[in-house]
């Protein structure tokens, strides 16, 4: 079990430099949003356009991958019912769907393929399926039926049509794949600054994770406590059976495949999903709580899926 251990130690101390860096009002009172910007509109497309350029997108049609899709499908379907029965926003829930089905396949999920499941390729397919596909959509609904600007003002209609055009996120994603299928190489002058920049991303991402929690009460018991306990089962617990499930009863997955699929579904929350409700001023608290408790129970849940199927 090194490779969950390890994975999880080398976020966690990023997150401590993080926490300590508020503690401490190192960067100033802006420094927060700074670094959420930062993460959001300048590295985070860099570190997109630089993976998805130089990817292979046939990884994108494979049984394994339709099980993870399938799976993200479920659990995020299944809070945006309750979401809608419950009135709690179309912003609120959008997030809280995010931290349902979106797991952490870049900084923790690349460790943990590479030393539980003994290839760090493996999370490739996920990795792309979330950046192209979950990510632009969930940011377009989050720019039409909230904010273009992050402002919290509603733009003209040419501006809510033209949304997915103007986010940083998507165009960086959709721009790298443009390259990849029409089998351009990008000259070394230009990819070369773009990866510098990208790989500010998740350190970014995690430092503004645990500046954050300075100050913030214990998870799960604040007003959003609702969202939050829901989220996490759906996440920890609810995809890794369905993934399971579909992989075993309908695609006839056993062995090593079958680890894969179920082993990346029960990765927690990804921590750049709460750079997103931070810029969008839409459900931090809901964020930051789901990613945290997901995190944690993410580790016995991984342990025993490693031993049980392992």
């Amino acid at each position: 079990m090194t490779g969950v251990l390890s994975g999880f130690a080398v976020i966690a101390v990023v997150i401590g430099v993080g926490y300590v860096l508020g503690w401490r009002g190192t960067l100033g009172e802006p420094g927060r949003d700074v670094l959420t910007r930062l993460a959001f509109s300048v590295a985070g497309p860099a570190l997109l356009f630089h993976t998805l350029a130089r990817a292979d997108l046939s990884v994108l049609f494979s049984s394994r991958l339709l099980v993870t899709a399938l799976s993200t499908a479920a659990v995020s379907a299944a809070f945006v019912a309750v979401g809608a029965l419950r009135h709690w926003g179309v912003g609120r829930t959008t997030i809280g769907a995010l931290c349902a089905g979106y797991v952490n396949s870049g900084n923790l999920g690349i460790p943990i393929a590479a030393y539980v499941l003994g290839d760090a390729s493996l999370v490739a397919p996920v990795l792309l399926f979330q950046v192209v596909i979950v990510t632009p959509v969930a940011l377009t609904v989050l720019d039409l039926t909230g904010t273009v600007t992050g402002t919290g003002e509603k733009g003209t209609v040419w501006q809510r049509l033209l949304a997915p055009l103007r986010n940083p996120i998507a165009v960086g994603s959709l721009t790298g794949v443009v390259v990849s299928a029409a089998g351009w190489k990008v000259p070394g002058p230009v990819m070369e600054p773009l990866t510098m920049i990208g790989n500010m991303s998740v350190p970014a991402a995690l430092l503004v994770f645990g500046m954050s929690l300075r100050g913030s009460a214990a998870p799960g018991r604040g007003l959003d406590r609702q969202l939050v306990l829901l989220s996490v089962a759906l996440k920890s617990l609810g995809q890794p059976l369905v993934a399971w499930v579909l992989a075993r009863g309908v695609f006839g997955l056993h062995g090593a495949p079958l680890l894969d699929v179920v082993v990346t579904s029960a990765l927690p929350a990804a921590q750049n999903l709460f750079t997103y409700a931070s810029r969008y001023r839409v459900a931090e608290t809901l964020a930051r709580e789901s990613v945290l408790l997901s995190t944690m129970v993410s580790v016995p849940v991984l342990v025993g899926v490693a031993t049980l199927l392992g």
